[in-house]
């Protein structure tokens, strides 16, 4: 099964870029969307042979989530089930036969760290959410989930420590994440390869430089990790400060 996860900052801008063509281009049975930027009725894209589902934030041009897919979900839910954390249109969870897809969003914590407290206990939620799913059936999760966890996933480690995705905090979770169970499939295949990022600040010719942050994952269950076939990131796509990232793997 081949996954694709892409942050596309605003899905009706991309589609003037292209999107449509890319998006047959990738060929994939699965298609994840991060920050779609939409409410309800305001687009119509349509794919032959591809469902689609979407989670909307409650606040116009923000956040949101989507999923294309053409394979037939058992079921498909929205939101981690908790009311103060599913007001954002941050997570669409499709169940398969043999496993889970988790699509997310993950919340920023903004200049300052001044929702950091947000994001620990989103983070807490999150971990739980997945941990619950993965007792009943494998999970694949993927999406923008806004943190480089290691130095190696971003060009400036050290000016950039402590700032909102790179601060020890956030990195701390995602070290607890995968301790939970889980395993970063891109870094399963490619434990040392530098230079592999998935976003690109727009400002200081940042993405000609390649300038980035690896801040969009595939995570999949332990159990399944010697499933994978192949973990990989588009960087040749553009249209959006983010690439996409994809996953192939055998459930």
């Amino acid at each position: 099964m081949k996954l694709i996860s892409w942050n596309v900052n605003g899905l009706r801008a991309v589609v003037k870029k292209g999107f449509a063509e890319i998006f047959q281009s990738l060929d994939a049975d699965v298609v994840c969307l991060q920050e779609t930027k939409l409410q309800a009725g305001q687009i119509e894209l349509d794919f032959d042979g591809y469902e689609h589902y979407w989670d909307y934030a409650e606040r116009k041009g923000y956040s949101g989530t989507a999923v294309y897919t053409r394979v037939k979900p058992l079921s498909v839910s929205y939101g981690l089930g908790i009311p103060e954390h599913d007001t954002e249109g941050r997570c669409v969870t499709l169940e398969f036969e043999n496993f889970y897809l988790v699509c997310v969003y993950t919340p920023n914590a903004q200049d300052g760290l001044r929702r950091l407290d947000y994001r620990m206990s989103w983070e807490d939620a999150f971990r739980d959410y997945l941990k619950k799913l993965d007792e009943k059936k494998p999970v694949v999760a993927c999406g923008d989930m806004n943190v480089a966890h290691e130095e190696i996933d971003l060009k400036n480690p050290k000016s950039n420590r402590g700032n909102p995705g790179f601060s020890d905090e956030e990195r701390a979770k995602f070290t607890e994440l995968l301790a939970s169970g889980f395993t970063d499939t891109f870094r399963k295949l490619y434990p040392d390869l530098e230079g592999a990022y998935s976003w690109w600040s727009y400002r200081g010719n940042a993405r000609a430089n390649n300038t980035g942050w690896r801040i969009d994952y595939f995570i999949c269950s332990d159990r399944v990790a010697d499933k994978i076939e192949k973990a990989f990131i588009l960087p040749e796509i553009t249209g959006s400060d983010h690439c996409p990232v994809g996953l192939e793997i055998e459930l």
